[in-house]
């Protein structure tokens, strides 16, 4: 995951404190599920590179380096990707996971709206949800054309509105009368739906130096196993943040309820949804 830093530094701020703390330790404890479950996403930006022509691409949110193993993977001994995330805790799982897997992909603990990535070097860069918790985004692409030659490739996947993608709100909505205090989400702040909007995307884009911004709606169908679905909820979201500090009474109330709530996606052993997505692409203007 990413975040950004507005002028007095509060975003910042709060995103670092959110993905250095549980939330960051239920992305590396679910990682392998996280994985599978967005596997589709992570084929898009893979596809992006002709395998084994090397090349050095820029992961931006890279959370535990999933999408950068698989990048690096598919560049080939003579490529190399980075991944850049806020979080130590999955930025270490990545590490980790680079290692074991004997690939060539190293990462960086910064914000990628403000870290000084050096003269430009990258050929490309992509990202799997982790562009959307910018305070600043035209700011923030700015920074990662900065980064890169010109001509470089943007390829990068974020969700679509909030009405066509039910599964990821079903949690609040049904937690909502059973916890008062849950917090409505700002879809104008950092967040998951934050670039929902493809002509925001374009014109950010843009005014940060990038060129040729091609919008494309993706529907991916996305399955995790049934057993996987209430640790989920209990750990991803508003929901499962609020959890964290509910007491036993609360969570014998709240855990029932929403589980019911997503029978809709239940299918046998299977939770399946369609996640509604826009696939963005760009190249770097010339400097």
């Amino acid at each position: 995951m990413e975040a950004g830093r507005g002028a007095d530094g509060t975003v910042g701020e709060e995103q670092s404190k959110r993905w250095n703390g549980p939330a960051g330790n239920a992305w590396v404890e679910s990682q392998d599920m996280v994985d599978a479950l967005f596997a589709p996403l992570e084929e898009l930006l893979v596809e992006a590179f002709p395998a084994g022509q090397g090349g050095r691409v820029l992961d931006v949110g890279c959370g535990t380096g999933g999408t950068t193993v698989a990048v690096a993977r598919r560049l080939g001994p003579g490529g190399r990707c980075v991944g850049v995330d806020i979080s130590e805790p999955m930025v270490e799982a990545a590490r980790a996971r680079a290692e074991r897997e004997g690939v060539a992909a190293s990462f960086v603990r910064a914000d990628a709206q403000d870290h000084v990535f050096g003269p430009p070097a990258f050929d490309a860069v992509v990202s799997r949800f982790g562009v959307m918790f910018f305070a600043d985004p035209v700011r923030a692409f700015t920074n990662l054309r900065r980064a890169v030659r010109a001509g470089a490739v943007l390829r990068f996947v974020v969700w679509r509105d909030v009405a066509e993608n039910p599964f990821m709100t079903t949690a609040e909505r049904a937690a909502a009368p059973l916890m008062p205090d849950l917090p409505a989400r700002d879809p104008d702040a950092p967040g998951q739906f934050a670039l929902a909007d493809a002509d925001k995307v374009r014109r950010l884009l843009e005014a940060s130096g990038w060129d040729g911004v091609g919008v494309r709606p993706v529907d991916a169908v996305c399955v995790m196993p049934e057993k996987e679905l209430t640790p989920y909820f209990s750990r991803f979201g508003p929901v499962g943040i609020a959890l964290r500090d509910a007491d036993e009474a609360t969570r014998g109330r709240v855990v029932p309820a929403v589980r019911a709530a997503f029978e809709p996606f239940v299918h046998g052993a299977e939770v399946r949804f369609t996640a509604a997505c826009w696939q963005i692409d760009a190249r770097a203007s010339g400097r």
